[in-house]
C-alpha cells in the first residue's frame, strides 16, 4: 500500500475514535454513490452527520480542512442526498470536516462541524 493511502487509512481510523469519544454512533466508513465517497457517516444529537477526514503528515501545505474543494463538496452532498433518501422522514443533516497532521512528533486534530452547506 502507497504511503499515502497508509496515512488516509491511519487518519479514516483516527478520526473514528476520535468522533466515538466525542459521543458519535459511526453508522458507515468508506460509504461509495457512483463517483463520491462519503468517509464516516455517523449519528449525534439527532443529526446525520457526513464527515470528510483529510490527513496529512504536517501542514506545510496548509491545513488539511482547507483541502476540501467545492468539486468534492458537491460530490459529498450529492452522495450524501442518496444517503438520506434510504431513510423514513427528512432527517438533520451536516457536513463535518475532521482535519488530522499525524506524523513522529505529534498527531493534532480539528474538528469543523457545519463545515459547509447543501448547496448544489
Amino acid at each position: 500500500m502507497s504511503d499515502h493511502l497508509n496515512i488516509g487509512l491511519q487518519g479514516e481510523l483516527f478520526a473514528c475514535t476520535y468522533l466515538e469519544g466525542q459521543g458519535y454512533r459511526i453508522l458507515e466508513k468508506n460509504w461509495r454513490y457512483q463517483r463520491a465517497e462519503i468517509d464516516i457517516i455517523c449519528l449525534k444529537g439527532g443529526h446525520l452527520v457526513f464527515v470528510e477526514v483529510k490527513t496529512r503528515t504536517s501542514d506545510f501545505l496548509g491545513d488539511p480542512a482547507s483541502a476540501v474543494s467545492r468539486s468534492k463538496q458537491k460530490h459529498l452532498i450529492r452522495a450524501a442526498d442518496a444517503y438520506v433518501k434510504r431513510f423514513d422522514g427528512d432527517p438533520e443533516i451536516r457536513f463535518d470536516i475532521v482535519g488530522l497532521v499525524i506524523n513522529k512528533s505529534e498527531n493534532r486534530v480539528e474538528h469543523i462541524t457545519d463545515a459547509f452547506y447543501p448547496v448544489l
